[in-house]
């Protein structure tokens, strides 16, 4: 996008375009009021409010977005149908839009997007190219698709429609909560937090908007620093939802006036949080779903309101697993050792008294002789996994086996 075009969404009135955009939504969202969590509260020390986009209609924001757009093209732009790119929400998000609209819809996803989310893509009657092994090759694919056969394209994020959508929650989290102190809002490519922008600052300025972003995809942080949209060459996390290697021209443009400060969270934190929704307020989300919240420790004070945008919960049950343990551990919850043993009766029993002693429930048990790290010390090694409360708890069982020494390894 030139600058000359930036130069004129900018100028324009944001706040009738969004209230627009939300009249245009009205019959086609999922009401996602604001969960005040207790649990968040007393985890960081102030009040802590949700706003849950994984319950929205396709599973994420995207929905409003999409949705704007088509709604805003005319019937000769939409006589061919529209195209678009994406490795799941936006692609969910368009199939749904197109199919209410009766438009028909073309979306290029990468080669290795999970089979659940072309299918959900195909229930609303979408056509699915599968090209390339990442997302920037299926873009461009869309993109010469759309030049070829004359389709509407619809960008995931860097469309000024595109962002009018998502800034109706901001819309919403303000008529719900109009002294909030904080918006936390993750960065992909920079749709979902600069629509937030452009109402929230006009509707309450005193609202600070702020940015998380996984550490390992800090395009829209490197871009800040350099003062230009700036192309990152690898990235690499779990929140496949944020992970983009450049910012759009408009939303860096946006995000460069308005945004008042980003924070960055590791893949442990997010993991941590994948766990805690589920564990706290029985909702399932994404990765990049929980990224606000990870980030919210960083932005507690006493007496602050902040409220964390939950923007999606389209995961498919082997990454829940794998992510569930991981955060887990993380969490202290889980505990893996090993320990050398003599190889003589009673060794067994005796740790597993001391673990029952410390409220130590063994998962799971591996006795081995030919583990031993001589095999002519006449000794054995013991793994053990067990369920624990936290690191609290962790460091009171190796401690009491150590004090009954024997020598411990933590795994993990």
């Amino acid at each position: 996008m030139n600058s000359k075009d930036i130069k004129t969404y900018l100028a324009r009135d944001h706040a009738a375009e969004i209230e627009a955009a939300a009249a245009r939504l009205a019959d086609v969202l999922k009401p996602t009021p604001l969960i005040p969590s207790d649990f968040y509260g007393q985890e960081v020390g102030c009040a802590v409010y949700l706003k849950p986009e994984n319950l929205q209609t396709t599973g994420s924001f995207k929905i409003r977005g999409a949705y704007n757009k088509i709604a805003t093209l005319d019937k000769q732009a939409l006589k061919k149908g529209v195209v678009s790119a994406s490795a799941g929400n936006h692609a969910q998000g368009v199939a749904f839009s197109a199919q209410r609209r009766g438009v028909k819809a073309t979306i290029v996803m990468p080669n290795i997007t999970p089979l659940l989310k072309v299918d959900a893509t195909k229930a609303y009657g979408a056509d699915v190219v599968l090209h390339g092994d990442v997302y920037d090759e299926s873009f461009t694919e869309a993109v010469r698709l759309a030049q070829k056969t004359g389709a509407a394209f619809v960008h995931p994020f860097d469309d000024y429609k595109v962002l009018c959508g998502q800034g109706t929650i901001a819309k919403e989290i303000l008529a719900e909560l109009p002294d909030a102190d904080e918006i936390l809002v993750p960065i992909g490519g920079g749709g979902l937090v600069a629509g937030i922008l452009l109402y929230a600052k006009h509707a309450s300025p005193r609202t600070k908007i702020i940015g998380v972003i996984p550490e390992g995809s800090p395009a829209v942080k490197h871009s800040l620093e350099k003062g230009r949209p700036v192309q990152e060459k690898e990235i690499s996390t779990c929140a496949e939802g944020v992970a983009v290697k450049r910012a759009g021209d408009l939303t860096f443009a946006v995000i460069q006036k308005y945004l008042d400060e980003i924070v960055t969270v590791s893949e442990k934190d997010i993991m941590e949080n994948i766990l805690l929704m589920m564990e706290k307020h029985k909702l399932v989300t994404e990765a990049a779903g929980v990224v606000a919240l990870a980030g919210a420790k960083r932005r507690a004070r006493a007496g602050r309101k902040l409220v964390c945008v939950v923007s999606g919960g389209n995961i498919d049950t082997v990454t829940v697993s794998s992510i569930v343990n991981q955060g887990t551990i993380s969490r202290g919850r889980i505990l893996c050792f090993s320990v050398e043993l003599p190889d003589k009766p009673g060794q067994l029993v005796a740790v597993a008294q001391l673990l029952a002693r410390e409220g130590a429930n063994v998962i799971e048990l591996d006795h081995d002789q030919f583990k031993a790290i001589d095999r002519y010390s006449n000794r054995v090694l013991l793994e053990v996994t067990v369920e624990t409360n936290g690191p609290a708890h962790i460091e009171r069982v190796l401690a009491a086996l150590k004090a009954e020494g024997f020598p411990v390894t933590r795994i993990y």
